[in-house]
């Protein structure tokens, strides 16, 4: 028998699946005008694998110690256990992104964004995580 509930969404500022579900996918945008070099730096998920799929412009990957640009249907995963990061490869330039993460990773990235949120590190232990400095 299946659950109800909606099995169909737009992921265009929405998700897919949820706390209830193995994974969460996510379509994500990034400008290109940041400060930053990492949308997220380097961290690792103790216990949760992490993948993206690039649909628009490029973005930068650090997994383990590989550095690589990844442009329109470049897919990587971050397996648990494995330091990485992520960031827009091209300033000035926007990055359009699928996110497929676990529901842990999903609450981290809510957690992080949430009004007030300041230790950082903190945050990420919560969730079986760790920043690195």
């Amino acid at each position: 028998m299946m659950p109800s509930g909606s099995f169909f969404t737009s992921l265009a500022g929405g998700q897919l699946g949820g706390p209830q579900s193995d994974f969460v996918i996510v379509e994500w945008t990034d400008s290109g005008e940041s400060e930053y070099e990492w949308i997220a730096p380097l961290h690792v998920h103790h216990a949760d694998d992490e993948a993206w799929y690039v649909l628009e412009g490029m973005l930068r990957f650090r997994i383990g110690d590989e550095i690589r640009e990844l442009g329109p249907r470049g897919a990587v995963l971050a397996p648990k256990g494995t330091p990485h990061a992520y960031g827009n490869a091209r300033r000035g330039q926007p990055a359009r992104y699928l996110l497929v993460m676990t529901p842990k990773i999903r609450a981290l990235v809510q957690a992080l964004h949430e009004p007030g949120a300041g230790d950082y590190a903190a945050i990420f232990r919560a969730h079986d995580s760790e920043l690195f400095s």
